[in-house]
């Protein structure tokens, strides 16, 4: 992987390095997991959820959304989505909705990086 588009993920919060390692530096393995992130529905049905009140679809949709991006090695969405999980998992719809605006944010940058850097095999 070149430089420029490892300076783009880590900027968007991933850890590279640690991805690499796990996919054994295939980055054609880092592509397919990354398109598939794009194409995964779970943060719109957070989305969804938050904007319908809807505490426990919100709750699934964030717990797996953490799930992934643990998975990924995706440390800024990762960690507001965990913190936003356990606000749900503990009955504060309100406080995991007021964070709502900091998962978009996260989840933007995500999607702007893979967008600029996809392919990563070259």
């Amino acid at each position: 992987m070149d430089e420029y588009k490892k300076k783009i993920l880590e900027d968007a919060g991933i850890d590279v390095d640690e991805i690499l390692e796990r996919f054994m530096g295939n980055t054609g393995l880092m592509d397919k997991f990354f398109s598939k992130f794009l194409n995964d529905m779970n943060y719109t049905k957070l989305n969804t959820a938050i904007l319908c009140g809807d505490a426990s679809g919100a709750f699934l949709a964030a717990h797996t959304l953490k799930g992934l991006c643990g998975d990924l090695y995706f440390k800024n969405l990762g960690r507001i989505v965990c913190r936003q999980t356990y606000l749900l998992k503990g009955g504060d719809m309100e406080s995991a909705t007021a964070i709502m605006p900091q998962v978009a944010q996260e989840y933007e940058k995500l999607s702007a990086a893979f967008k600029d850097c996809l392919p990563l095999a070259v």
